[in-house]
């Protein structure tokens, strides 16, 4: 049994409604937590008491700083432990929000997160790579929000491979828009996650923002945009490299897959592996990297993509023994 006082009088605050912060604590670390006032008992291992103990008072200390806990505040900072469990959560949570049309905001949910925050705002190229769920294309499309709020571009371009219509979009019915929606939708609800729904379609209907399937790349060049390429670990070499040459002056490029989920032929090199690997050791260039820690959905996925890597990394080292 591990014991400590956690004196604040934002004690109900730190708990969560219901207990759920505490409950939350249990779960993930396997153990009982009993609180009598400011007096918490963890009936558990003593590195896991003292886990939960540096995290609850991370989360106090924030919100005596004057923090108003908002949704998520709680698992960020529970994230922060994770990643670095020296982290400055009250730094962490200064300053580092990102502005977005309508007076609306949002702000990094892990350490990852927000030095993929600060890459787009250093670099012109960033690549983020890492499985679903960990925020790649939802912080992409913010930044590109707050850079068109600022006057720094003057439109957003959505970039997408359609696989599965092997890029040959004719036999779709529909406009090219409604051809290419289902494979772009996802960058479509971050949009609309991230703005009201009559900014984002005042975007649409004047072309500030553009639908630019992979396909139909070649040959443009695009200035003073925003160009985000989702789902890249499924653009072959070849589309790789004629987006990166699109990139004009004035313009940002972000670039997000999961090398895990190719959906390539076998005999097809992922445009996104590689680049990874030419440009690791280019300093314009940045690449951001998530893992399991950084996913921000049920907490379910989490456990299944952790599974996941552990079954690949145990193939993979029974294939090198054979």
């Amino acid at each position: 049994m591990y014991k400590f006082v956690l004196e604040t009088d934002d004690l109900q605050k730190v708990f969560g409604s219901q207990d759920k912060n505490l409950k939350a604590l249990e779960k993930h670390f396997g153990v009982e937590i009993a609180a009598r006032g400011s007096s918490i008992m963890v009936a558990g291992e003593l590195r896991l008491g003292k886990a939960i103990e540096k995290i609850l008072r991370d989360y106090a200390e924030l919100l005596e700083s004057g923090h108003s806990p908002g949704n998520g505040d709680f698992d960020t900072v529970f994230r922060l432990y994770e990643q670095n469990a020296e982290a400055d959560v009250k730094d962490y949570f200064k300053g580092n929000g990102i502005s977005l049309p309508g007076g609306k905001s949002v702000r990094p949910k892990s350490a990852n997160q927000k030095r993929y925050v600060d890459l787009i705002r250093n670099h012109d190229i960033v690549f983020a790579i890492g499985p679903a769920g960990t925020g790649k294309t939802y912080i992409a499309m913010a930044m590109a929000l707050e850079r068109l709020r600022s006057g720094s571009i003057k439109r957003i371009v959505l970039c997408r491979p359609a696989l599965e219509a092997g890029e040959k979009l004719g036999f779709l019915p529909g406009d090219l828009v409604e051809k290419v929606n289902p494979y772009l939708r996802p960058l479509y609800d971050a949009l609309y996650d991230l703005t009201s729904t009559e900014i984002a379609q005042r975007y649409i209907d004047d072309q500030i923002l553009e639908i630019a399937p992979l396909a139909f790349m070649r040959g443009r060049t695009l200035a003073h945009s925003f160009i985000i390429l989702d789902e890249a670990q499924n653009t072959t070499s070849e589309q790789m490299k004629m987006f990166l040459t699109r990139i004009g002056i004035g313009s940002n490029a972000v670039i997000t897959g999961d090398i895990t989920q190719i959906d390539l032929e076998k005999n097809v090199t992922s445009g996104l592996v590689e680049a990874e690997m030419l440009f690791q050791k280019m300093e314009d260039i940045a690449i951001a990297r998530f893992d399991e820690t950084d996913v921000v959905r049920h907490p379910l996925v989490r456990k299944i993509i952790k599974i996941y890597e552990e079954n690949r990394a145990r193939n993979g080292k029974d294939r090198e023994s054979r």
